[in-house]
């Protein structure tokens, strides 16, 4: 960042703007600040000039506003992470008093506390005095959670990893998860550590953020109803054999050399190379082969044995909360209950099975299951833990693991296929992903499907983008809407029907011809 210390003329302006601005000019107020002094995560050579511009605005400003104004700071600081004693956060620490201030002050409303908050979150340096207003406050219990763990730092000698999202709050870790933590984070190298410990910063961050931003901007959010954490216990999916696989084997071809396959004992094997392909617990493994003589389906078992199941947690805790920041549906206006319907009124399959592709642990599964038949569906994903979870669930639907760039089905073979939340953990794959649809389903068979797309707001969109899981690792990617529609009509998939609030996208398509 090229850094002027100049007196900002114009940018006090812009806030002047801003502060009086009619309520129907507040947005657009907003983003015209925002924009002259911020862009995808880095400050321009003004912002360092502007903070004590913007903390003035903030101090006069009313409640309505400030909320708007402790973001923008907190965005500014945040653009010189991981180095949070930059000069740019360095300025906007200096007002730390005004900031812990405000957050004491009864009445100030819930948008405003969740700014300041996101703000204060990159001040790990004076977490002491932070939290100590903070925990006299009637937070959630997420809320302050997230900041607990913003303003924490790295102990190399003791890392604490993961278990972030969406709040550190929600986990409640029992001693064998504890031990298994402990387990692969002494496997880490220190470079690894820090990286990780970053990666986890930056979804917190993302996460209070969004949320902070969307309240500021829309009113109160509402919290999710509260969901037990289940027990992680082991989950083992029920004994199946191939068998489970034999109404659908017509449809099934190999990864390898997409030859038929049978079933056997213990495996699926491809009647073209030969390649054996082990199954138990009624899951089909096609990323691996299993050696002749080899007990494919005793070494898969044991491997099953060792999967925790994360599944649950993710059904109960993890994919609500998933929602909120990448639906922007901090609101509530998607339910369970309105994917149920939208699932069962535009899943219209024609002869052939049915399959989920990206399954995860089955909650979705069962209502397609309810709109089409058990016994038509098959269940596809790449994660083994949350088939575990789904098999138990519905010990009559028969699953896949495999990817979803390269489906392991013949030609027009399907008469349907759902992909419901799933997209964008195949990101880099999603086109690919959709001509495979295409290629395995038959004339008039429907593919539907929910994801989301990138929001239209710079500063939401930054925060969409700031979560770190597994397979986002570079942040989370979400869809240009136009993307989708040009790999649905390159596919020769015509959309029947396009919906969904906030930055949910509901699509259904057909395949014509």
């Amino acid at each position: 960042m090229n850094v002027s210390t100049a007196p900002a003329p114009a940018i006090v302006g812009l806030a002047d703007a801003f502060v009086a601005a009619a309520p129907d000019g507040v947005a657009g107020e907003f983003r015209t600040l925002v924009d002259a002094l911020w862009e995808d995560g880095t400050a321009n050579g003004q912002a360092l000039a502007a903070v004590p511009a913007l903390v003035a605005a903030l101090e006069r400003a009313g409640t309505d506003r400030k909320g708007h104004l402790a973001v923008l700071l907190g965005l500014l600081a945040e653009t010189e992470y991981p180095d949070l004693d930059g000069p740019l956060a360095g300025a906007v620490r200096e007002h730390l008093d005004t900031y812990l201030e405000l957050l004491g002050t009864p009445g100030i409303g819930t948008p405003l506390t969740l700014g300041l908050l996101y703000l204060l979150a990159h001040f790990p340096g004076d977490r002491d005095r932070i939290l100590a207003v903070a925990t006299m406050l009637d937070l959630e219990a997420e809320d302050l959670s997230r900041l607990d763990r913003a303003l924490s730092t790295l102990d190399p000698e003791r890392p604490d990893l993961g278990r972030v999202w969406p709040s550190p709050s929600a986990w409640t870790l029992n001693e064998d998860e504890r031990a298994f933590d402990q387990g692969w984070i002494k496997e880490l190298a220190p470079e690894q550590l820090v990286a990780n410990w970053e990666n986890d910063t930056r979804t917190v961050l993302g996460c209070t953020g969004a949320r902070a931003y969307w309240a500021v901007c829309n009113g109160d959010p509402r919290n999710l109803p509260a969901a037990p954490v289940p027990e992680r216990r082991e989950v083992t999916a029920p004994v199946a054999d191939a068998a489970l696989f034999a109404p659908h084997l017509g449809a099934l071809r190999c990864p390898s050399c997409a030859g038929s396959l049978e079933a056997r004992d213990g495996v699926a094997a491809c009647g073209g190379c030969q390649a054996r392909y082990p199954v138990a617990g009624g899951i089909l493994d096609l990323t691996a082969t299993a050696a002749e003589g080899d007990d494919a389906a005793a070494d898969f078992l044991e491997k099953l044995s060792r999967v925790p199941s994360m599944g649950l947690f993710y059904e109960a805790v993890a994919r609500p909360a998933f929602l909120r920041v990448s639906g922007s549906d901090w609101g509530g206006a998607v339910a369970p209950e309105d994917e149920d319907r939208y699932i069962a009124e535009h899943v219209k399959p024609v002869d052939g099975p049915v399959l989920d592709l990206g399954a995860g642990a089955g909650r979705w599964t069962a209502v397609i299951a309810e709109t089409v038949g058990a016994e038509r569906l098959i269940a596809l994903d790449a994660a083994l833990p949350m088939l575990n979870v789904l098999r138990e669930r519905l010990p009559e639907v028969p699953s896949v693991l495999a990817s979803a760039a390269e489906l392991p089905f013949e030609d027009a073979s399907l008469g349907a296929v759902v992909c419901w939340n799933a997209l964008q953990a195949f990101y880099a794959d999603a086109g690919a992903a959709i001509a495979e649809v295409s290629r395995v389903l038959r004339p008039g068979g429907t593919f539907t499907l929910m994801t989301f797309r990138r929001s239209d707001d710079p500063v939401y969109r930054y925060f969409q983008s700031a979560h770190r899981f597994p397979q986002h690792q570079g942040g989370l990617q979400l869809f240009d809407l136009g993307d989708l529609k040009r790999w649905l009509a390159d596919a020769g998939l015509t959309i029947r029907e396009e919906s969904g609030p906030g930055t949910f996208v509901f699509l259904t398509a057909v395949r014509e011809h």
